[in-house]
């Protein structure tokens, strides 16, 4: 049985741990709502400050994996053996999410997720082929904060926001950790959210989002962008006037906000994450013009999932015995019955949110009954 592999992709919820073969790295973790720490890797390939260097991620069993696609955007899901329960029901202001952190506070070098590259390393962005750095603008020393990424979200470039009347910049949604840790690139910490910031970027909207890591000595007290503003004065117009000035040694201009530079609330913020994890989702069902973003199938983490035929008969995932995918991809199933080509994607589940694939199959096992759970 072989399938002529057009497009594909997955989505997964998964962890990660420390370094394999081929790289250094470390281990770190965040505990989900069922209060069971999550493990992970990073792999570190090439020489820091190279145009060759970057921080891959991996599951705890090893398997690589996408921090842009695969790690949950929501930190209180509870998972067992890497696949996400049902989400547990929790208010707005209860959320907490997941960050991966993509430049360390006080640093210079520019580092991002690489979303046009397979499994989206973390690598330095490179402009003219030369390496990005931020330029020290006083009074500040590099980035001012812990400075990465929310997964699974994606600001459109299609779509023009209402409130900011730009369209997104093709990116995850930023986040600036204001805790006092000074975190490592590839870390994943779970953050509470308490504002956000609307930087106008080269016409582009870019959201900033304001959050502390949970594990913050002062975590319990910051619960919104007031507490920052009467318990850290100067912070948040620090953080404006960064954002302002931090391309002038460039040869840019300062960069303008929505808003006139005010940052939004809390709840503002989490509805901006909402959105942009919507558009994300849309992305990922190619419900959206995706351009250059890259995401593969990642078939060895667990991934619940229902293959549907186009006779309306289905297969859920855990009948699937192995898919193997190169140039051609191989699908063993538990059950056969007759064969016959066939067009299959997969259909989200209530404890799952899964990329849609479309792959031609030829000589397929096909179930002939509409119930296909035994």
């Amino acid at each position: 049985m072989r399938v002529l592999f057009r497009s594909s992709a997955r989505l997964g919820c998964v962890l990660l741990r420390a370094a394999g073969s081929g790289g250094s790295g470390f281990s770190t973790g965040f505990s989900t709502g069922g209060g069971r720490m999550m493990q992970y890797r990073i792999e570190e390939r090439g020489r820091a400050h190279s145009p060759e260097y970057r921080i891959y991620f991996k599951t705890a069993s090893g398997k690589y994996i996408s921090p842009f696609h695969d790690i949950p955007l929501f930190s209180s899901e509870h998972q067992e053996n890497d696949v996400p329960a049902k989400k547990q029901k929790r208010s707005d202001s209860e959320l907490l999410f997941n960050m991966v952190v993509e430049v360390p506070r006080w640093s210079n070098a520019k580092m991002e997720i690489s979303t046009k590259e397979p499994l989206n390393p973390i690598k330095q962005d490179v402009k003219k082929g030369k390496l990005r750095y931020v330029a020290n603008v006083f009074p500040h020393k590099g980035y001012i904060w812990n400075y990465g990424a929310l997964p699974q979200t994606w600001e459109d470039p299609n779509h023009t926001d209402k409130d900011t009347s730009c369209c997104g910049d093709n990116d995850p949604v930023d986040v600036c950790e204001i805790g006092s840790q000074v975190c490592s690139a590839g870390q994943v910490i779970q953050v509470k959210v308490l504002g956000v910031l609307a930087l106008i970027d080269e016409g582009e909207t870019d959201w900033k989002i304001i959050a502390i890591n949970t594990s913050d000595p002062d975590a319990p007290k910051l619960n919104s962008i007031e507490d920052v503003r009467v318990s850290r004065p100067g912070q948040l117009e620090a953080t404006v006037d960064w954002f302002r000035k931090y391309k002038i040694p460039d040869g840019k201009p300062e960069n303008k906000f929505a808003f006139n530079g005010q940052f939004k609330d809390k709840d503002f913020a989490i509805e901006v994450i909402k959105s942009t994890h919507n558009y994300w989702k849309a992305l990922i069902y190619k419900q959206t013009k995706c351009g250059e973003i890259m995401w593969l199938l990642n078939t060895e983490n667990p991934c619940h999932f229902l293959l549907k035929w186009i006779n309306g008969t289905s297969c859920p995932s855990d009948h699937i015995i192995k898919i193997s995918v190169g140039v051609s991809a191989e699908i063993q199933t538990r059950r056969h019955s007759r064969k016959r080509p066939a067009f299959f994607q997969t259909q989200p589940t209530v404890w799952s949110s899964v990329l849609v694939l479309h792959l031609r199959i030829r000589n397929t096992p096909v179930h002939s009954g509409a119930e296909e759970h035994s």
